[in-house]
């Protein structure tokens, strides 16, 4: 039994300003919550139109308010950007005030461009180790007869996320839960892991925990499905020529005068989501499930409206069953990794 999860960019379609796009994820995370999602996880992204979450502790604190179960966290806080002590006050005062309900998933990638990470970076992503440390000492008590109020005694659960192996092994090394990003970086996504679990020491876990984030989009028909994953591939594209902007409509994309390499590149993204009917993403997901034998699937579906986001996650929600502990997709393949 698969746990699922949700993860949410809080994406600002064409013809919708920012304001709209955060009242649309406090939106989806009631919708996902009642549906019996374990978690709702935000992201870092600066500088970026078409992505209204770049202040993670912000957002968390409204979605955690709106809701009452739900597991609210940040996928992820790329902490290079920040200092130890104040992320550690800021999850501190979440989870005091949400106890039991607070995810804190860190990251050391910019989450932006180059120029706007020079604005935001306080450190080098190479002490992201020992910011990690520091960070996780403000939690367990005053450091050198400082103390990160309120976060002493009211820590979160730490996670570690990337698209590569430096964080895998890292999350390895002190036992902690990894989360990878499949979503866009799906080529790593087997070596990670096994890197994840083969360093894998007892530290907060016993055991390793690997949780998989993956791009799904589910509708009543697989062309339905491709075609309301369109948009989203082409923000891609426009995000690697340093064009980004808001998630164009389904007719805006499909209108878009696409080259032959960047309509390639489009095919080859949408070819690596999981899109179609409830049926045929259970397929792909059985499938991924079995290759990377993750604990958790956490979904993320790109589409211009809301309520296509809201459709898909009602489907695949269909796919699932509730544990008493969240809602659970059984995974019908014998995992092989």
């Amino acid at each position: 039994m698969i746990p699922l999860s949700v993860l949410d960019l809080a994406p600002v379609s064409s013809g919708r300003n920012t304001r709209q796009a955060l009242q649309e994820s406090i939106a989806l995370a009631r919708h996902v919550e009642a549906l019996g999602y374990r978690r709702v996880w935000v992201a870092e992204h600066h500088g970026m139109p078409g992505i209204a979450s770049s202040a993670p502790a912000v957002l968390i604190a409204a979605l955690a308010a709106a809701t009452s179960r739900i597991r609210v966290g940040s996928g992820g806080v790329m902490l290079p950007n920040h200092a130890p002590l104040v992320v550690a006050e800021q999850f501190g005062t979440l989870e005091a005030l949400h106890p039991g309900r607070i995810d804190l998933g860190l990251g050391r990638a910019p989450g932006t461009d180059q120029r706007t990470a020079s604005l935001l970076r306080r450190g080098d992503a190479d002490d992201f180790p020992g910011e990690l440390a520091l960070l996780r000492a403000f939690f367990a008590g005053p450091v050198e007869g400082i103390s990160a109020v309120p976060a002493e005694g009211n820590g979160p659960d730490v996670w570690l996320l990337g698209s590569s192996g430096f964080s895998a092994q890292l999350a390895g090394l002190l036992g902690l839960p990894f989360a990878f990003a499949h979503h866009f970086s799906g080529h790593n996504t087997l070596p990670a892991l096994e890197l994840y679990r083969s360093s894998f020491r007892p530290g907060v876990l016993a055991a390793p925990y690997a949780m998989i984030c993956a791009s799904v989009l589910v509708a009543d028909s697989y062309e339905q499905a491709r075609r309301l994953a369109l948009p989203g591939a082409l923000s891609f594209v426009r995000l690697r020529q340093g064009l980004p902007g808001p998630i164009a409509s389904v007719e805006e994309a499909e209108a878009y005068p696409w080259t032959p390499q960047e309509r390639l590149f489009a095919e080859q993204r949408l070819d690596s989501q999981v899109l179609g009917t409830p049926e045929q993403a259970r397929q792909q997901l059985d499938r991924l499930l079995s290759d990377t034998a993750a604990d958790e699937l956490m979904v993320a579906t790109a589409a211009h409206a809301v309520s296509d986001r809201l459709r898909s996650y009602d489907l695949l929600a269909g796919l699932g069953s509730d544990t008493g502990d969240g809602l659970c997709l059984d995974a019908g393949l014998e995992r092989t990794a």
